[in-house]
């Protein structure tokens, strides 16, 4: 894909950050590459053994025609019934973004709401709040009750932003993890970076020190207690890789992890319910009728959490 921010988050990643990862040690991470050589769920080849066995087809993403999908984010309980959302994040240059409510039961739309344009790489939820990859490297923030009422609106109805956005060392991808908010860098050609964000009542984000090292092209997070997720991709004719990898280590290279080929063309993954949710962009109007994008995905993919984080331990 195009990333517009690429060099605008790289260029503010800080200083010590790079010279923490800059050792011989950034080698290149060997990921698994062996396919099925046969027929596969999805458009275009098989992208490896590992992701053909773990993943299957989810719900469709509304609106590819005119949006190109970004981040992938859960809501739990969002209507106060016990009912849980499935929030996908999609962009189009000059125009408002959106946010779609897919029901994970169902795979059925439930809302489209329109925001400020961005590219809109990570969406969370997290102590009533939304929040949203702004313009540049900055993090929006969204009341859900707000949210709330504009899901079930007719329609495209707009939400704006609470406040001023919060700038951040990098958005390219963001999600959560309990009270906190992890958000970093895309890096075309190297390691990129990623910060802790504590989360207060009103919204407010507090920076932990010391960043994370995230592999190469990294375009989306998911979080778990004991593991982060990477979703890493570059161009639509390039097969993905998702990595698995053990929390502990701020140096990926000392790390525990596993790494395994994906579709061209991943961007956001998220939890729910024990599921991974992961969100391509391939199926968007940009991408979809490319004879050099090697898998057209208009849908989510869904694996257990279990046979991911299984890889590593």
């Amino acid at each position: 894909m195009t990333r517009r921010f690429a060099v605008l988050t790289a260029f503010i990643t800080t200083a010590t950050a790079l010279t923490a990862f800059s050792s011989p040690a950034s080698a290149a991470i060997s990921c698994d590459t062996a396919t099925t050589g046969g027929s596969t769920f999805y458009d275009g080849p098989s992208a490896s053994k590992k992701y053909d066995a773990r993943f299957s087809n989810s719900a469709s993403i509304p609106n590819l025609s005119t949006h190109t999908p970004q981040g992938a984010g859960t809501w739990y309980n969002w209507d106060g019934s016990g009912k849980n959302l499935l929030l996908v994040a999609s962009y189009r240059a000059g125009a408002d973004s959106q946010i779609y409510g897919i029901d994970p039961a169902t795979g059925s739309t439930v809302g489209v709401v329109a925001i400020a344009e961005s590219h809109v790489g990570g969406i969370t939820t997290s102590k009533g709040w939304a929040f949203v990859a702004g313009a540049g490297s900055s993090i929006r923030k969204y009341r859900l009750t707000e949210l709330r009422t504009a899901m079930k609106a007719a329609g495209t109805p707009y939400l704006a932003q609470v406040g001023t956005a919060r700038d951040v060392a990098g958005s390219s991808f963001l999600t959560s993890y309990g009270d906190s908010i992890f958000s970093g860098t895309f890096n075309e050609t190297g390691r990129g970076t990623m910060y802790e964000y504590k989360i207060a009542d009103d919204g407010t984000l507090t920076t932990l020190a010391g960043a994370w090292e995230v592999p190469t092209k990294t375009q989306g997070l998911m979080v778990t207690a004991n593991h982060f997720i990477y979703s890493t991709s570059y161009g639509r004719g390039n097969r993905s890789n998702l990595y698995v990898v053990r929390r502990g280590q701020k140096d990926l290279d000392a790390a525990a992890l596993s790494c395994f080929r994906a579709p061209s063309m991943t961007e956001g993954i998220t939890e729910y319910n024990g599921t991974a949710y992961l969100v391509y962009e391939s199926g968007s109007y940009l991408y979809s009728g490319d004879s050099a994008t090697l898998n057209v995905i208009p849908r989510m993919h869904k694996a257990s959490v279990s046979s991911l984080t299984s890889l590593v331990g």
